[in-house]
């Protein structure tokens, strides 16, 4: 068996056409949905990049595995400790070495290990290519590996290949010879005039004023990222580039396909398509960042062509990233792992039974302390450390009837507040019990001086507010955080 895992970092289900964008972004991509599964309710479990692929890696949430940041202690793995053996358990039953466990010849095309030191990604691997841009490559020097690979690799059978691109992630790098073909399409209509002059007074990295995260300072080696965005001319360059990015990584990505075509393997081949996460574009007043544990940061896109599965279809169900990796094990025939925490939906993809879950834990450390439970229509957010965005220690959104966040109804359901914040007690209660450390890493970040991307920041954003007229913004960070190391 033969199968191709592509890994688009950043990427949202919304701006895909497979899952109702109006613009036409991902026409090859749309192609190999309509040959599989669309998974609807799929979730990244720790956001962003380092923490979400430690959780899928590894089958255990962030925190069990302790790597939920992106600096300090926890931006590592945890130690297995005295039940190591001569190998790290958790490496050996790591979601790559289950294609090798099935006989599968295994490689991977990421700069991500490099880019976050996280050499656990490569266990399981047999090749490991990595182009050396650490993540602010361009997919042009990833497609020719991939391509080259397949082409050498055309009369193998039984392999496993990682593609992984980068181009929707801020810096937007797409090659200016693909033009804006956006440029005539119309702009997100619940981002009106009213919204827009309220997102230009955010507090908070990576709003409008600050889109280069605590300043506008814009790198001339990315024309189509800039600094700040304060008309609806700045607010057409966030959304087109970062559209210009997906549509870019969808064109690389159809020379793959045409090529698995053209080798005569394509309908043959699984396809798994996903993202580490998603991407908030003007949801909590937040633009071309992940830096949140909701809907726009970590629901993510999951499409899953399979051999003998079901076609043309979409599941509905509740599902973590993690859930990936016994999922594929008992699809392979391998035994699962005892230690993981995710649940196979593999019955979903070879019949149409319901593996979805009841609700979901999602969390985020690096750019802010926050977890939320997405139960029902309902996300329910719980923040410790804001990441000077100024948000409530809790949060509730309908997503059903505002699905970009912007009404915060926790007054009126007190009762859903009250069942979301138990969900999450339960499931840190339940995570810490299974844990070889009673130490939720949660707390780590805390103790270290909060999450990572607001280290040593806050004097400067205070004077920065004050100098662009959020004078308001500047003393309630203040009074928030001053008091914090």
């Amino acid at each position: 068996m033969r199968i191709l895992f592509i890994d688009i970092d950043t990427l949202r289900p919304d701006h895909m056409g497979c899952y109702g964008y109006a613009r036409n972004t991902t026409p090859n991509m749309d192609r190999v949905c309509a040959d599989g599964i669309r998974f609807d309710r799929y979730y990244c479990s720790d956001a962003p990049c380092l923490p979400s692929r430690a959780a899928l890696i590894s089958g255990m949430f962030g925190i069990r595995n302790g790597a939920v940041g992106h600096g300090g202690t926890a931006a590592d793995r945890r130690l297995t400790g005295p039940t190591r053996s001569f190998s790290d358990p958790v490496d050996e039953n790591s979601f790559h070495n289950i294609f090798r466990r099935a006989g599968m010849h295994t490689a991977s095309i990421s700069t991500f290990p490099e880019r976050h030191s996280s050499w656990w990604f490569n266990a399981g691997l047999n090749e490991c290519y990595n182009v050396g841009e650490r993540g602010l490559e361009s997919g042009e020097k990833v497609l020719p590996v991939a391509l080259d690979w397949l082409t050498r690799n055309q009369e193998r059978d039984n392999w496993f290949l990682h593609v992984h691109l980068w181009d929707p992630h801020t810096p937007y790098r797409a090659p200016e010879d693909l033009g804006d073909p956006f440029a005539e399409e119309p702009l997100p209509a619940w981002i009106d005039e009213e919204t827009f002059a309220l997102h230009k007074q955010h507090t908070g990295p990576h709003g409008l004023n600050e889109m280069n995260m605590f300043d506008d300072y814009a790198n001339p080696k990315y024309p189509r990222m800039m600094g700040s965005a304060l008309d609806r001319a700045g607010l057409r360059r966030i959304i087109d580039g970062y559209d210009c990015g997906v549509l870019y990584a969808d064109q690389l990505l159809g020379q793959i396909f045409d090529l698995l075509r053209e080798q005569g393997i394509y309908d043959d081949t699984a396809i798994l398509i996903t993202s580490d996460h998603g991407e908030n574009m003007g949801e909590l007043g937040i633009y071309g960042e992940h830096a949140t544990a909701d809907q726009p940061t970590c629901h993510i896109p999951f499409i899953l062509k399979w051999p003998g599965g079901r076609r043309g279809e979409t599941d509905g169900g509740f599902h973590y990233s993690l859930d990936l990796l016994p999922t594929v094990a008992e699809l392979l025939g391998v035994a699962p792992c005892g230690n993981w925490d995710g649940q196979s939906y593999a019955a979903a993809v070879t019949g149409n039974a319901d593996c979805g879950r009841d609700h979901l834990v999602l969390s985020q450390m690096a750019h802010v302390c926050q977890r939320s439970a997405r139960f029902g229509d309902w996300l329910y957010v719980r923040t410790v450390h804001d990441g000077f965005h100024l948000f409530d220690r809790e949060m509730l959104f309908d997503l059903k009837n505002d699905p970009y966040e912007q009404h915060d109804v926790k007054a009126d359901h007190p009762e859903l507040c009250a069942k979301g914040a138990k969900l999450i007690l339960d499931w840190q209660e339940e995570q810490l019990l299974k844990s070889d450390s009673p130490i939720d890493p949660m707390w780590t970040v805390m103790r270290e001086g909060g999450p990572f991307h607001t280290r040593g920041y806050l004097e400067d954003y205070l004077t920065r507010l004050e100098a662009t007229g959020r004078k308001a913004g500047a003393e309630e960070l203040r009074r928030r955080h001053l008091h914090r190391p």
